[in-house]
């Protein structure tokens, strides 16, 4: 079997290091951009305010980048890439499509760009990115030889 070289092993871990680094300093920073901007969206909603859906967004990104920082196991990586992609996902399908209210939802499109929205934009972005090449990289590694 082929076993990587020391200094190949060591490579890949700061490789990961970095990745896992990178990822979670954009999961913190979308925390606090969320949790900044939650008050001024509570009055957009009925039952479910904006505001109140920034706050959890903040909470899950928060959970998310001490997960990666602490925990450093494939569900918490997974969880984490979760809550980048689809807080990208959400920013981006709400900045270019007016979707409307969907069921306890409120309508969240707001056609525009400002500093704090493109700041959210790039780290959940980096962070996808990141922790989608740091689980790709897991699912190909073989398990050692005993």
């Amino acid at each position: 079997m082929d076993t990587p070289a020391p200094g190949r092993r060591r490579g890949r871990s700061l490789t990961h290091l970095v990745l896992r680094l990178a990822a979670a300093a954009g999961l913190a920073i979308d925390a606090a951009v969320h949790a900044r901007l939650a008050d001024q969206y509570d009055a957009i909603g009925d039952s479910l305010s904006q505001g109140t859906l920034f706050r959890l967004e903040s909470a899950a990104a928060s959970l998310a980048a001490l997960l990666l920082l602490l925990w450093r196991h494939r569900t918490g990586d997974l969880f984490a890439w979760a809550v980048a992609a689809s807080g990208l996902g959400a920013l981006l399908l709400y900045r270019y499509v007016d979707v409307g209210a969907i069921g306890p939802l409120p309508n969240m499109y707001e056609p525009v760009w400002f500093t704090d929205k493109t700041l959210a934009a790039w780290a959940e972005g980096v962070a996808t990115a990141a922790l989608t090449v740091l689980l790709l990289d897991r699912r190909r590694r073989r398990p050692r030889p005993r």
